[in-house]
């Protein structure tokens, strides 16, 4: 097999996990948070912490490799404006998702202590809404970089 399709189908896979690892912590979070259910969401909270462990940042180490060897093979410009693009909402989507690691750890501690007191807290009802607001943008940014990686509209060399 041409290292090439080796190379692609590593990437897409990667990017399949990324965007169905988000998408599945996204779904399960927010439907635990609206449930009320102190107990779900505390369980949902610590498996998606876990999850972005060992699924997401992988992936998302894997996605960086594989595109920069794709990149390389293909002779495609790092300089061009489709890759400064791609890199661009790269970078973003990791600035929205950096600090949403840190808040679903914050969720986690939330949910735990609302097992003990039986009522969640207006904290953990504001990090949700932050949690929200980061995953938004950034669930955009991903669906962004598929269409670019799949159309390449603007210049590659």
């Amino acid at each position: 097999m041409d290292n090439y399709l080796l190379l692609k189908l590593i990437h897409i896979l990667a990017a399949v996990v990324v965007a169905g690892t988000g998408t599945g912590i996204a779904f399960f979070m927010l439907m635990a948070s609206r449930s009320n259910n102190v107990q779900a969401m505390a369980v949902t909270a610590k498996h998606v912490v876990l999850a972005d462990w060992l699924f997401t940042a992988p992936a998302v180490v894997v996605q960086f490799i594989s595109g920069v060897l794709l990149m390389q093979k293909l002779g495609y410009g790092f300089y061009s404006t489709w890759f400064l693009t791609v890199f661009s909402l790269f970078v973003f989507i990791g600035l929205c998702w950096l600090p949403v690691v840190k808040i679903q750890y914050d969720l986690k501690t939330e949910a735990q202590q609302a097992l003990e007191t039986g009522e969640v807290s207006a904290r953990f009802t504001q990090l949700m809404r932050l949690w929200t607001a980061l995953g938004i943008p950034a669930f955009v940014g991903m669906l962004a970089i598929f269409y670019l990686m799949v159309f390449k509209p603007l210049a590659v060399v």
